[in-house]
């Protein structure tokens, strides 16, 4: 069994051997159990699989959570890598990530006639996805429909004019205007805006697979 040190407890490297006490005064500056709950509601991971994955046990990750443990460098570093972060976003508050207007990540989201698409989430988010996609006029997702492995999709035209065609209805999105739809619902956009880029945010919820198989889908 190994002990942490500051007197918060011992890691429990098998189920059933733990000796823990709730954290001593003055130990704030050592507490990383709300970044790490936040982290594993971003990679919509329960306790569980985040205790099997990591090879530490279910009650163990609850203290942790809660400040109640003191865990090894070895463990901690098994514990990011299951829930996709850096040992090092464990020391910034979890308060929320900014992503700047002026380094949004491209992404490569398919599309015919001129579609610029960036990220606005973060990466590690798994709640939920938020795209927005430049439109040159006449350029879109192309002839065929798609459908996306999500449970919702929204989307949001900032400027211009946007055809859909939502299980062969057609829509017209003038600027401001809003429409949502379940999974699973085929689907085409157009831009229709004459002159001028057509901007739309696309929300999902959760977000897409990782890696470039989700690509498929758009």
């Amino acid at each position: 069994m190994e002990t942490g040190s500051g007197g918060l407890g011992t890691e429990e490297p098998v189920p059933g051997m733990s000796d823990r006490r709730e954290p001593e005064d003055g130990a704030e500056s050592r507490r990383i159990g709300a970044q790490l709950r936040a982290a594993r509601l971003a990679a919509r991971m329960s306790m569980a699989e985040v205790a099997e994955q990591s090879g530490l046990t279910k009650g163990f990750v609850s203290k942790l959570e809660r400040d109640l443990a003191n865990v090894s460098v070895a463990s901690l570093l098994r514990l990011c890598d299951t829930l996709g972060i850096s040992v090092g976003a464990l020391f910034s508050e979890a308060k929320g990530e900014v992503v700047r207007h002026d380094s949004y990540p491209a992404v490569n989201f398919g599309g015919l006639g001129g579609v610029t698409e960036y990220l606005l989430t973060p990466s590690g988010e798994k709640r939920m996805q938020a795209i927005l996609s430049d439109i040159e006029p006449g350029g879109g997702s192309g002839d065929e429909p798609y459908s996306l492995p999500v449970d919702v999709e929204f989307v949001f035209v900032l400027h211009g004019r946007l055809a859909l065609n939502i299980a062969g209805e057609d829509v017209v999105l003038e600027r401001g205007d809003a429409f949502t739809f379940a999974s699973g619902t085929e689907h085409t956009f157009r831009a229709v805006q004459d002159s001028g880029l057509t901007r739309v945010l696309w929300v999902m919820s959760p977000a897409l697979p990782d890696g470039d198989g989700w690509r498929q889908f758009r």
